[in-house]
């Protein structure tokens, strides 16, 4: 499939990582359709910025977020540039400001896709929609941790973007803190949710899973059998 697109009707599972070990695991289920990253993460790696970018981008066919580090429109444009050419399925993160916003219209205009970061309000989400990003990342744990519902500003954006359905932004939810979020977030119909590998891998997890399969094999050893 084309790098950013989206499975049409289906939400997309982005991971929040820059370990690639855990991509790898995590795209070996098929669940996987991009990474997110940011400064901090790589940093975590501890290792280099550019051949964590060549690992994962050879593991991971769909969207591939790397993050400037500048913060003024030229040398944002110069380094999302330079991102952009290590493969086809970069999408250069910039963040809400007004420099942001001028480089995300500068990059999608090179063909670049463009992931809108730091948004934390439903008029940040139209700015960046109309400055043609790929993708609005709303950080909803973050607005959770000040008191605030992140998941109405999901809902906000929601009815507006559909509002306009010229507007061609995908809501893309990040810091998804725990799977509630991810579930209010299908509710909503975002397009994206980014999540750290252990909230991914709680998704699958269920008590009444784990006793339903504990007796299921009980009562298979009890038989001698085989397959």
């Amino acid at each position: 499939r084309a790098a950013g697109a989206a499975l049409k009707g289906s939400m997309q599972f982005f991971v929040d990582t820059a370990d690639i070990d855990d991509i790898r695991d995590l795209a070996a289920t098929g669940l996987l359709d991009g990474v997110t990253t940011n400064p901090s993460l790589v940093a975590k790696s501890g290792r280099d910025f550019f051949d964590v970018l060549k690992d994962i981008c050879a593991v991971v066919d769909g969207p591939v977020s790397a993050e400037v580090t500048a913060t003024d429109h030229e040398t944002m444009v110069t380094q999302g540039r330079k991102l952009a050419a290590m493969a086809s399925n970069i999408a250069v993160k910039v963040p809400l400001t007004w420099d942001g916003l001028k480089a995300c219209k500068a990059l999608r205009a090179d063909g670049t896709m463009v992931n809108v970061t730091l948004c934390f309000s439903a008029a940040q989400a139209v700015l960046a929609a109309k400055a043609g990003a790929t993708f609005i990342s709303p950080f909803v744990g973050r607005l959770d941790d000040i008191g605030q519902d992140g998941m109405e500003l999901i809902q906000d954006i929601r009815t507006i973007y559909d509002n306009y359905p010229a507007l061609e932004t995908k809501i893309l939810v990040a810091s998804i803190r725990h799977s509630t979020h991810v579930l209010q977030s299908a509710l909503i119909g975002a397009d994206v949710c980014t999540v750290p590998p252990d909230v991914l891998r709680k998704l699958a997890q269920h008590p009444l899973t784990d006793k339903g399969l504990a007796a299921f094999l009980a009562d298979w050893q009890a038989t001698g059998q085989d397959i």
